[in-house]
């Protein structure tokens, strides 16, 4: 696609930082096979090898991040409350929201390549992110460092969320150099994981997202050094101005995508717009270490585990871990993991095993055990952790909890006598309509660790007559203590959440059984066009429904709800779906129904795992 620019020009700069160790190379043009607009970067070297005058050739293994948060932005003006409480090993002048801290890891012996995205920051380009044309800039990104005279050609990526799911996509293109990725919390099915759950578009993060993190940051913004955010969450601050001017507003429209518009245009995944973003995740053969944490509920639990799933490397492993989604990256002891799985590939130095199989257990799983609160990080170190063989566990016992009419959630059958339970369609986090099923106390502990799914059998009847007609699924599970207290776990923001969720949209029910992506324990669904199913008033619609994958151990008299509602409830944070061009009262306002009856049974089916 054509973009503006104003002319480009070289505007590199080489600095050394005795006291912090580094040799910092700002603005360096990385040329780009498809385009004369460059992706710039900045270099930071490991300075005492290059100070050597018998190591005038150093070389070192390099760690490259992509991405549209501002290489230049400081994550202490990003996001100053976040980087407070970093662990100190980590914070320095250099360091940068999401991404690994040059002056740590140059202190290692690594190079670091930290990437403005196209079209963002000072990469001069049309802004697309996710898509398939800017994973291609990464691509080159990745060849390019691995050419360089500093550069040993082994280059690892590491990085969180945005700076994860871009490694799922540029690893699938299989770049020269590339030889371990860690793509950390990081989702990796666009449609499924981010924009629509179950088929329903979660706004309420995308806009926030798009409006204060990216669109602010584009290249070319008028103004951008001098934007201020309020001071609870993160934001480009801090980024400074285009070196090479500004862009009026109407050019600043033609070079962009804009992911508040284009979600909430287009809602299947074979237009073009979603299928831009789709990628091969078997075609990814590097060494992987998926990191998954049980809290991110609503946007990359899902996408570590399916990208670990269907990876197609011969080392890959899985881990599962608790927290809020900024910090353990951090953690020295997690630390201490991602170095030693990168000095396996990108150094030769396997002190821990991971080049050679069976020596690391492919899965470590954090087990939610007892109620330490949420959000305190010294108590959830007290979870245990286990290794196991394979994902899913394989002695995983799958067992299905029924609904009763009465709202009771037990493991038998119940009678066959025709009944309803119904509930107002179109709620809101503000007013949540919703029905709970609740075990009774559990007889003794119980591990749930796995994939969940329920089938429901539902109907509709609405408020006033029209053409369409549609049913809004929303479903949580959630642990009550002894006393009736529910137990809460720590969430993407620090906020408290329950075990999990999930969602459908009825109209989207259509699973492809046919696919070898559907599995007894996960139904497989295209979200196509053609996929779309009619939703008729009173009839009723057997629907089976993934919820994410989840942990949690029941103690002995504890009790599980299934929470099934029409809108977003508890634990949905910033994560909602409130879009009224997605969700409007014509379409789903109503009373939704859950049916019982003969051939109408009503279950959740959980992952139920015996003791070794």
């Amino acid at each position: 696609m054509e973009v503006q620019t104003p002319p480009i020009r070289d505007i590199s700069s080489v600095a050394d930082d005795a006291e912090a160790g580094l040799r910092v190379m700002m603005n360096v043009s990385v040329p780009l096979k498809a385009s004369k607009l460059p992706i710039r970067a900045n270099v930071y070297l490991p300075l005492a090898p290059l100070l050597n005058t018998e190591s005038t050739d150093a070389k070192f293994p390099v760690l490259v991040t992509y991405g549209p948060y501002g290489k230049d932005i400081p994550y202490a003006t990003f996001f100053p409350a976040s980087f407070g409480q970093v662990n100190p090993e980590h914070k320095s002048e250099y360091s940068a929201w999401e991404t690994p801290d040059p002056v740590y890891w140059t202190g290692q012996g690594y190079a670091i390549v930290r990437a403005d995205e196209r079209g963002l920051g000072q990469s001069p380009g049309f802004l697309d992110t996710m898509s398939r044309g800017t994973s291609e800039c990464f691509f080159d990104v990745v060849e390019w460092a691995a050419e360089q005279p500093w550069s040993t050609g082994k280059i690892g990526l590491l990085g969180i969320s945005y700076y994860a799911g871009t490694q799922w996509r540029v690893a699938a293109r299989r770049p020269k150099g590339l030889a371990a990725i860690i793509p950390w919390e990081g989702m990796s099915d666009y449609y499924r994981d981010r924009c629509r759950h179950g088929g329903i578009l979660s706004d309420k993060f995308i806009n926030f997202w798009q409006n204060r993190q990216v669109l602010v940051n584009q290249y070319g913004r008028p103004g951008r050094s001098k934007l201020t955010f309020p001071p609870d969450g993160p934001g480009a601050r801090g980024q400074l101005d285009t070196i090479e001017g500004d862009l009026p507003e109407d050019v600043l429209v033609k070079n962009r995508q804009d992911q508040t518009v284009d979600n909430a245009k287009y809602q299947y995944r074979d237009q073009d717009y979603y299928a831009s973003k789709d990628f091969t995740p078997e075609d990814i053969e590097v060494p992987l270490l998926s990191v998954a944490n049980w809290g991110g509920i609503l946007l990359h639990l899902r996408g570590n585990v399916e990208g670990y799933t269907h990876a197609g490397s011969k080392f890959k492993y899985l881990r599962f871990i608790t927290g809020r989604h900024d910090l353990p990256f951090y953690y020295h002891d997690e630390v201490e993991l991602q170095k030693s799985f990168l000095d396996a590939f990108l150094k030769g130095d396997d002190r821990v095993g991971w080049s050679k199989p069976g020596k690391v257990s492919p899965v470590t799983v954090t087990l939610r055990k007892g109620n330490v609160g949420f959000n305190d990080a010294e108590k959830e170190k007290t979870y245990p952790k286990r290794e196991e063989e394979a994902w899913p566990i394989p002695r995983t016992k799958y067992t299905n909890y029924y609904l009763t009419s009465d709202e009771s959630l037990v493991t038998s059958k119940q009678s066959s006598e025709p009944k309803q339970v119904s509930y107002p369609a179109l709620g809101t986090l503000d007013k949540p309509q919703a029905v709970q099923f609740t075990t009774p106390p559990f007889e003794e502990e119980t591990e749930i660790t796995g994939h969940i799914t329920a089938h429901l059998n539902v109907s509709l009847t609405p408020e006033e007559v029209a053409r369409e007609k549609d049913i809004d699924l929303f479903l949580t599970l959630r642990h009550l203590n002894a006393s009736g207290k529910e137990i809460y776990y720590t969430g993407t923001a620090g906020d408290p959440v329950p075990i999990c969720k999930g969602w459908l949209r009825v109209s989207m029910r259509k699973v492809h059984e046919e696919n070898p992506k559907h599995r007894s324990w996960l139904p497989h669904r295209e979200y196509f066009s053609t996929d779309v199913q009619e939703v008729k008033p009173g009839e009723v619609y057997g629907v089976d429904i993934e919820l994410w994958p989840s942990n949690v151990i029941v103690d002995k008299g504890n009790q599980i709800v299934f929470e099934v509602a029409s809108g977003d409830t508890q634990g949905s944070g910033i994560f909602q779906h409130n879009s009224a061009t997605d969700r409007y009262p014509a379409k789903f306002a109503g009373q939704n129904h859950i049916h019982f009856g003969e051939g109408l049974e009503n279950y959740v089916t959980l992952p139920v795992i015996p003791p070794k």
